[in-house]
């Protein structure tokens, strides 16, 4: 059988079981069966292909079918241009995150602090956009810093970014440790929320990455009251959001004494970032 059939095989598989963007699914499943860059597949589809690699993708095409991530299925992720390794055991990196990326590059900094680290694509693309910079990530989840681990020897930044197993500031030094901008994706879908998630996210991700069980604000609330004591003055703090959040994560930024707090938009034009500065000090 030809690629080009496989593919055309695959498709209506997915369909059938009610997969998004079924054709690009199965190019891409195609293409990592084939061990080729998604981009060359096109030349591969006229050939043909052997009856182990059709049985691999017919196997691929079915776990797709019953909505694991084709991430999973792959291993991996790209994330603003990098690829990243990805397991069950982290969020997914997401395009609207890439947010975030941006509104933390518009400014100087010489060190990052990561809270929720997950899959270190945050913290590792900001240090490997800056290449004078050092920073931390910090997970409550040990088999999550392990990913992060190996992304981070894959992009050769072990001697800039270490990692941390606890909850939030938890395993830091207040008065060691001082961060020019700190930065967090946390877990902000409400539980009144989870069922209307995609089944390849309420199934194969982290829930711990995605909710915290309550109104979906719970980890701001920590972590706005708590960053001031380790930004340097003037430090940023940074958050990602959902887009209904954008006004209570403010106003908590606001009662913390952060100051120049804003909400900034995606690429949609959705709130998606919170922003705030620890104020200088008056000498």
């Amino acid at each position: 059988m030809r690629g080009s059939e496989l593919v055309a095989r695959g498709t209506a598989r997915l369909v059938e079981a009610g997969v998004p963007d079924a054709g690009r699914d199965a190019r891409r499943l195609l293409a990592h069966v084939l061990k080729v860059a998604p981009g060359r597949l096109t030349l591969f589809l006229p050939e043909e292909i052997s009856q182990e690699l059709q049985i691999l993708f017919d196997a691929v095409i079915e776990r797709r079918a019953a909505r694991v991530p084709v991430s999973h299925l792959t291993g991996h992720r790209q994330f603003y241009g990098r690829e990243f390794q990805v397991t069950s055991d982290v969020l997914d990196p997401r395009p609207e995150t890439e947010t975030l990326i941006e509104a933390a590059l518009a400014e100087p900094f010489g060190t990052v602090l990561d809270l929720g680290t997950g899959s270190g694509c945050i913290l590792l693309t900001l240090l490997a956009e800056r290449a004078d910079c050092i920073g931390v990530g910090v997970d409550l989840s040990a088999q999550a810093l392990e990913v992060a681990k190996a992304n981070r020897d894959q992009l050769d930044l072990a001697h800039r970014a270490a990692f941390e197993e606890g909850s939030w500031f938890a395993p830091l030094d207040q008065v060691k440790h001082r961060f020019d901008l700190i930065v967090s994706n946390p877990p902000y879908i409400a539980l009144d929320e989870m069922a209307g998630l995609s089944p390849e996210v309420r199934h194969h991700e982290p829930r711990m990455a995605l909710t915290d069980e309550g109104d979906g604000l719970a980890a701001y609330r920590v972590i706005c009251a708590e960053a001031g004591v380790y930004l340097v003055e003037g430090g940023r703090l940074m958050v990602e959001i959902g887009p209904t959040q954008g006004e209570a994560v403010a106003e908590m930024m606001r009662q913390a004494n952060l100051t120049g707090v804003r909400v900034i938009q995606d690429l949609d034009g959705r709130d998606r970032v919170v922003l705030g500065h620890s104020p200088a000090k008056i000498h």
